[in-house]
């Protein structure tokens, strides 16, 4: 039997385990990326390992989130950042040189190799024909060691493409019409490849598109091959020798093939608030318009700026609407100015923001009350724009800006029939030679010159939350309720706000689950512990460890859910928090928040995978399932990652 791409690269990089689906494997891992938003957490993890260097070929630093300075928490922070990547041996990416994810797949990005990056949508660096996966810090800062990656070996999907897009009809309405197929839990426990000739007609941007928000799907990534087409990008990015060729064997087996026809596709829109409520843009024609957002990792390539420069020239944004453009790097930027193409958008009256993630994480530009955005993002959680009623659609970059300027919302297939904005838009192409200036990206260190270099650390940052080996019994008040699909933005909200105290888990506790329960924090202060309970797919969404430190800096010790997110699911073992299924869905409608709840013989759980709880409150008993791995059972017993590596360590 063949293998599929993702089997080739696993394969090559296996290091335990087998390559059974369902099985645990540990993967051999070449480079790794991390944000300020969760860098210096996996700094402070990394340094408890008491290394003098990253292991990895190539490990980046990236400072894309915690952009907005306005007071010395995130400047703090970044010189944090800088100090430990200095010292360790990490390339360091300074803010404004860009989106990580954008800015490895200029730069950085080799098909074949393996990346995991404190982000969940690392999965874009699959448009380059890598494995590439979102992770929790902790696991980032273990990979950097020189540990093992540990996932469960995933199922192997395929999308067959055929056909070729229409003007107008864009890799982000595939990636709507794969969520819209799938929905935003179809994906979980497989890795999505992409294949067929229509992949041909795709460039790396438009690949790089669809494998970012493969991670809404909750696949463990998403994958193109690396072909001709990888190449001429790689040429372009002056990094040729990068390229490998990686294709699946023709006789390679898929647990599920779907088919998309590139040619019947048109315009999508995701409605608030989640990414796979999809309908077609022809369907919703019309209604007003307050806000257009262009950027994002989605959608910042030069590629998609360019589209939006031809559909602006000569036309200026409604007076009813406000419009951000973010570049995703300075190479994008750059070249914009270069092309004359950034005079058309600033002509527009569209703001230019910063080549940072900027709104997408409801760092500046949200909405007004009840605004309804088009945005050109990944996710359009409740609350997560910074407004809370705030009403947010997900589009292509052609939808936002034709919508812009028509104050409505527009179908930008109708622009068909206007021959002078289909010439100018029809001559955008990716270039043969892209800019490069690696002018703001910082370069490793000798080791001899780094030993002795001290970390520059804030006041901002503050201790890990003591985590506890895990109890015999768990007995603790049902602290907390939620339905279907909560995400990491529930659990833990980003925002201008918040985003400056990441490495501040007090602080952050404040605002534990307030887009749910204002009361929570307060209240589950007060007790000391608790146990939360939750629905399907609980902590879809970010990579972010804080939705697991901050609830165990709270006292929570176990969390009971219908299903979990994967990333979500691994954090909350890292912090030493039990998280358990329940056997019988229709039980959740039995337990009232406020129960007193007790989980007894924990450790005789660990080993037969069922666990019984008891509802104090009416005598009722209930059947937990938790299937751990012989490895994430010592974790629990340990406590939590660090204190289990610091226990291997230390023996």
């Amino acid at each position: 039997m063949g293998l599929t791409i993702a089997e080739k690269i696993i394969k090559e990089h296996l290091v335990s385990g087998n390559m059974v689906a369902g099985e645990e494997i540990g993967l051999r891992i070449d480079q790794t990326l991390t944000q300020d938003a969760t860098g210096t957490m996996a700094y402070l993890e990394f340094e408890t390992m008491g290394l003098p260097s990253v292991k990895t070929e190539l490990s980046v630093a990236y400072i894309d989130h915690n952009t907005l300075q306005s007071g010395f928490e995130n400047a703090d922070d970044h010189r944090f950042i800088q100090s430990a990547a200095v010292k360790y041996g990490l390339y360091f990416s300074r803010p404004g040189n860009g989106i990580c994810h954008q800015v490895h797949l200029e730069r950085f990005g080799v098909p074949g190799k393996t990346l995991i990056g404190s982000d969940s949508h690392t999965p874009t660096g699959g448009g380059l024909g890598m494995l590439a996966m979102g992770a929790g810090g902790m696991d980032v800062a273990v990979a950097m060691g020189g540990g093992p990656y540990y996932i469960t070996m995933p199922k192997m999907y395929k999308v067959n493409l055929t056909g070729r897009l229409r003007p107008f009809v864009t890799a982000k309405d595939v990636s709507l019409e794969i969520l819209r197929i799938l929905t935003v839990k179809g994906g979980v426990g497989a890795i999505i490849e992409w294949g067929g000739e229509g992949v041909k007609t795709l460039s790396v941007p438009e690949r790089a598109t669809i494998t970012n928000m493969g991670a809404e799907l909750g696949a463990t990534t998403s994958i193109f091959p690396s072909d001709e087409i990888t190449r001429d990008f790689l040429k372009a990015q002056g990094r040729e020798d990068s390229f490998t060729p990686v294709e699946s064997d023709e006789d390679a087996e898929y647990d599920k093939i779907i088919d998309i026809n590139l040619s019947e596709l048109e315009p999508l829109i995701a409605c608030p608030h989640s990414p796979d409520n999809i309908k077609k843009v022809s369907e919703l024609a019309g209604a007003k318009v307050d806000q257009v957002c262009v950027g994002s990792c989605t959608n910042s390539s030069l590629y998609d700026m360019l589209k939006v420069s031809a559909l602006l020239s000569g036309k200026t944004v409604n007076d009813r609407v406000s419009m951000s453009v973010s570049p995703g790097s300075k190479q994008v930027l750059s070249q914009l100015a270069d092309l004359g193409a950034l005079s058309h958008i600033i002509a527009s009256g569209a703001r230019l923001l910063e080549c940072a993630c900027g709104p997408c994480i409801g760092m500046g530009f949200s909405p007004n009350s009840g605004g309804v955005s088009l945005r050109t993002f990944n996710r359009n959680f409740e609350g997560r724009s910074g407004t809370a009623d705030g009403k947010v659609y997900l589009v292509s970059p052609e939808t936002a800006a034709i919508s812009a300027i028509y104050g409505e919302i527009k179908n930008p297939m109708d622009l068909a029939k206007d021959e002078e904005v289909m010439k100018a838009y029809m001559r955008v192409t990716v270039p043969d030679k892209f800019k490069v200036d690696d002018s703001s990206i910082i370069k490793p260190l000798e080791e001899a010159k780094r030993l002795e270099l001290p970390i520059e650390r804030g006041p901002n940052i503050k201790p890990f939350p003591a985590s506890k080996p895990l109890n015999d019994v768990i007995e603790a008040p049902l602290i907390l309720k939620v339905g279907d699909n909560i995400t990491t933005d529930h659990i833990m909200p980003a925002g201008s706000k918040i985003l400056p105290y990441r490495s501040n888990i007090p602080y952050l506790a404040k605002f534990c689950f307030e887009v749910c329960d204002k009361t929570f924090a307060e209240r589950a202060s007060e007790a000391g512990n608790g146990i939360i309970l939750g629905g399907e797919n609980y902590g879809q969404g970010s990579s972010r460890e804080h939705a697991a430190l901050v609830p165990l800096h709270l006292g929570i010790g176990a969390v009971i859910a219908k299903s979990f997110a994967r990333i979500h699911m691994a954090n909350l073992i890292n912090a030493g928090i039990l998280p358990l299924t329940l056997e019988n869905g229709e039980d959740y409608e039995k337990l009232e928040e406020g129960s007193g709840l007790k989980i007894e013989d924990v450790f005789q759980g660990l080993e037969t995978g069922r666990f019984t709880l008891l509802d104090r409150a009416t005598g009722n008993e209930y059947v937990l399932l938790g299937d751990f791995t012989e490895r994430q059972k010592d974790i629990l017993l340990a406590g939590g990652l660090l204190k289990y590596v610091g226990g291997r360590n230390n023996s």
